[in-house]
């Protein structure tokens, strides 16, 4: 008997559209590595526009591909998306551009919330539209809309293509030990997804076998006095992600895959991805400075910023005991 596997959305007829999704993957992932900080000092207001313009670039991109699918002009389509690829290289050279004249040496706001969720919200967004082109890819013409936004939003365009930017987040992120393991149970979660829509059964038994391992190791911890007061805020925000993602996924078994379970449960884990890309951009200039999984070159000039911004860290709330990353 052969595991069960979901839907991929693929045919040899959107090779194509394979090569520039997975590309604009790894573009994001290399982009978010780029302009994030390495050792907690703020990022440069004119990197942040980069990245989102880059984002945003990409997700017109996407957008003129959906178009090939809903228009019946075949020329008139991929006329649409050589100008968007023409956009995509120019727009975000320009709006960096205007940044560096606008705001020069400025830096984020550690404190603000605006561009971690403004990037986490175009990167999600970007990465929903992914799902939706693949799922008309494969009908292959225009079809109707709800089924086909629960079918992209809850396929592996969507779910895999968000764990990966998430496993970059926490790979190269300064969090704690506890703080980065309920994070990875999310980006678990978002792995084992797409077979909760597909087989309820085995999607199921996956997400009940995850949180199983997740809630015990978690329990370990906390009786052996490793969950500091604040990382409690995180563990209930992921207790809770998983209680909803529980319900979505009992909606579609009990409705026998209907299309609206379907849309709900892929728009809940959007939520959950995105809030989570969120939280994880904001910790790498905003927190305690503990030493990532895998720690990256650190630019001198942001080595002097973030020193002089926090000697002791502290100001960056970090916790005794920590150890910050040490510069090269």
């Amino acid at each position: 008997m052969e595991f069960p596997v979901p839907s991929l959305l693929f045919t040899t007829s959107l090779v194509p559209f394979a090569v520039i999704a997975v590309s604009m993957i790894g573009i994001t992932v290399f982009l978010l590595g780029k302009v994030l900080p390495a050792n907690g000092a703020p990022p440069l207001v004119t990197q942040m526009v980069l990245a989102l313009a880059v984002l945003g670039g990409g997700s017109v991109l996407l957008l003129s591909l959906l178009f090939v699918f809903l228009n019946p002009n075949g020329t008139e389509s991929w006329t649409f998306v050589l100008l968007a690829f023409n956009f995509m290289m120019m727009f975000p050279a320009g709006i960096w551009f205007v940044g560096l004249v606008l705001f020069r040496d400025r830096r984020v706001d550690p404190r603000g919330w605006f561009w971690p969720v403004t990037l986490a919200l175009v990167a999600t967004g970007s990465e929903a539209l992914m799902g939706v082109l693949f799922s008309y890819g494969v009908v292959g013409g225009p079809t109707s809309t709800v089924p086909a936004l629960a079918t992209g939003l809850s396929s592996v365009w969507f779910f895999w293509s968000m764990a990966a930017i998430m496993a970059a987040l926490l790979v190269w992120a300064p969090l704690g030990v506890v703080e980065r393991y309920a994070l990875l149970t999310l980006l678990g979660a978002s792995v084992f997804a797409p077979w909760v829509t597909s087989f309820p059964l085995v999607g199921g038994l996956l997400m009940a076998g995850w949180m199983s391992v997740a809630f015990v190791a978690l329990a370990r911890a906390l009786l052996r006095g490793r969950v500091h007061p604040d990382e409690g805020p995180v563990l209930v925000a992921v207790a809770a992600a998983f209680l909803a993602m529980t319900a979505a996924g009992l909606l579609v078994t009990i409705t026998a895959g209907s299309v609206l379970a379907v849309l709900t449960f892929g728009v809940l884990m959007g939520v959950i991805m995105g809030v989570e890309a969120a939280y994880l951009i904001r910790r790498y200039y905003r927190g305690r400075m503990a030493r990532p999984w895998l720690a990256r070159p650190v630019d001198a000039d942001d080595a002097a910023v973030a020193a002089a911004m926090s000697p002791t860290g502290n100001e960056l709330g970090s916790r005794p005991g920590e150890r910050p990353t040490p510069e090269p």
